[in-house]
């Protein structure tokens, strides 16, 4: 069989012969089982070619459950192999002849190595059936009552939420079995999940009026619920410069219209309407701060603060469109048809007054970011630049830009009092609508870039990655996000190198040595071995979780600001 190929390469040979003799490798000479799960074979061959001398090869094989080679002293050659006894494991040597260039006999030996390896699982459906499954999805998807899941086996699992360590759940296996036992087959179940999809689809059409009779239920019943934080919301804080800044502006808007009916000013008018804007803009940003405070919900994971953001936009829309437009509108009307202007006493009286309720609600919202700027630890440039508390914001430019209008307007319709001339007045009210165009070009761009997710400052994120690369278990910490989700709320994300050997090392703080020790001792056979791994290694996975959750728990505790973290394992 192995005449003619001296020739070539000696890998070409030795890959014959273990094709011919592949079925005897497993023998129980080796201590293998001839089963249909026997495990698989891995062979080790050199890279080296045959000498051109050579005429004789032997293939010695050893197994890795019959230790190493003791020396040549236990190798045989022959030229028919596996004739080595099933009570002592030998190596097997098989020599292999073809004619020598030179008419001389040589011999080399090659050594095979035969490795025990586990036999790679095809991982079917029967697995997904020790998966765990909740009670709340459990009656959902099964169509189970809660009577039914109780005589279940219940499994206590570690629990993903910071409230609680451990929470119950329960095989997929059993519930499934359960299932079918109440609804008697598939078709039963299926048909059962069709009913309750047409009435939550009803129920989903019909959503307006059901919550019209709930809010009457409650009404007569009464509210036991706490009362909402949204009251105290307006009477602190940035609700508190919010409501102020409304009921200052409203008067504001009254009597500056009442002087512009009286006056026919152009820059009465363009103030008038300033102070609308004013009005109708903080009224929408109290919209937004009692929205911003409700508590997250399964369709707002993350709750729905970044609502003040959204209001300020749309403020900053609003500015643009009724502040400035209509500010230019009448302004450049007043220079194609410039009107005479009546008596400006009362328009300086209203633009005096308008000038210290405004610059009263001006001292309110500084004194405000001050505050808040310090709290955080920047500056009160930074605090605004940044847009950490949109609805503030607003109120300060808005104010800001009602004290500059006002002493703009005055300005030009003083000088249109001494020349006579009302164009003044006319360019006054295109200063005023070029302020109120500035300043909500400054809104839509801050709380956009604050809708887009931006990120916050680097040396944050420097601080947060130092904080997680100090801790033991922790190697390395890549891919790091971390966005600001609203009112200085912050998500962080990271991929996370852990060191296996401190991870395993508290597992085995946790255990009893002794009795691992016992279990190793025990252990004779690759299935045993195997049980063994699985046994310990699920245990290592679940400290492995536990670890994660600690990490999640330290990191939010040192830093208030980051409200969700997400750990991936690397």
């Amino acid at each position: 069989m192995f005449q003619g190929l001296a020739q070539r390469p000696w890998h070409a040979l030795c890959r014959l012969y273990l094709q011919h003799h592949a079925t005897r490798v497993c023998q129980p000479c080796h201590g293998w089982q001839s089963s249909g799960t026997a495990r698989n074979l891995w062979y080790s061959l050199p890279a080296s070619h045959m000498p051109g001398t050579a005429a004789a090869t032997q293939i010695h094989f050893y197994s890795s459950t019959s230790g190493e080679k003791d020396g040549p002293d236990k190798t045989s050659t022959s030229a028919s192999p596996h004739k080595a006894s099933a009570s002592q494991p030998k190596p097997e040597t098989t020599t292999a002849h073809g004619p020598s260039a030179t008419g001389q006999s040589a011999s080399e030996t090659i050594h095979v190595k035969v490795r025990a390896v586990l036999k790679k699982r095809d991982y079917g459906s029967i697995y997904t059936q020790n998966n765990f499954i909740t009670a709340v999805r459990a009656m959902n998807e099964f169509c189970l009552k809660p009577s039914a899941i109780e005589q279940l086996r219940k499994i206590r699992r570690r629990s993903p939420h910071d409230d609680t360590e451990a929470f119950t759940v329960f095989l997929r296996s059993d519930v499934e079995a359960k299932a079918l036992e109440v609804w008697g087959s598939h078709e039963a179940l299926g048909r059962e999940h069709k009913l309750r999809k047409e009435v939550e689809r009803e129920y989903k059409e019909n959503l307006f009026q059901n919550q019209k009779l709930l809010k009457e239920y409650n009404d007569f019943l009464g509210d036991t619920k706490p009362r909402s934080g949204k009251r105290l919301t307006f009477l602190q804080g940035p609700g508190k410069v919010v409501m102020v800044a409304i009921c200052i502006n409203g008067l504001n808007f009254f009597f500056k219209l009442l002087a512009w009916v009286y006056t026919g000013s152009a820059s009465m008018f363009s103030e008038a309407i300033h102070s609308l804007a004013d009005t109708c803009n903080q009224a929408l940003l109290a919209l937004g701060i009692s929205q911003s405070v409700r508590n997250p919900d399964p369709g707002h994971p993350y709750g729905f603060s970044n609502m003040r953001y959204i209001a300020s936009l749309i403020s900053g829309v609003g500015i643009f469109m009724m502040g400035a437009g209509l500010s230019w509108y009448h302004g450049i009307i007043g220079l194609m048809n410039p009107q005479p202007i009546e008596s400006l006493l009362w328009a300086y009286c209203i633009l005096a007054g308008s000038l210290l309720s405004e610059g009263a609600t001006l001292l309110v919202a500084i004194n405000e970011i001050k505050k808040s700027a310090g709290i955080r630890g920047v500056s009160f440039y930074e605090y605004v630049m940044q847009s950490h508390d949109p609805s503030t914001n607003v109120v300060l430019l808005e104010d800001t830009a009602a004290v500059l209008g006002v002493i703009i307007a005055a300005s030009c319709m003083g000088l249109t009092s001494l020349t006579g001339n009302p164009c003044y007045d006319s360019l006054g009210s295109l200063g005023v609508g070029t302020l109120l165009g500035a300043v909500s070009t400054f809104l839509i761009y801050t709380n956009t870039e604050a809708l887009l997710g931006r990120s916050i400052q680097p040396e944050q994120v420097q601080k947060l990655t130092e904080f997680l690369e100090s801790d033991p278990a922790v190697r390395a910490i890549h891919d790091v996000k971390a966005t600001d989700i609203g009112l200085s709320k912050v998500r962080f994300k990271a991929e996370v190198d852990f060191d296996g050997q401190v991870v395993t090392r508290s597992y085995l703080e946790k255990q009893d040595i002794e009795q691992i020790l016992h279990e190793i001792q025990q252990v004779k056979t690759l299935e045993e071995l195997e049980n063994f791994m699985l046994k310990h290694g699920e245990n290592i996975i679940d400290t492995l979780g536990a670890e994660v959750d600690r990490l999640e728990r330290e990191l939010k505790q040192h830093n208030p600001d980051v409200r969700h973290v997400d750990l991936e394992i690397l």
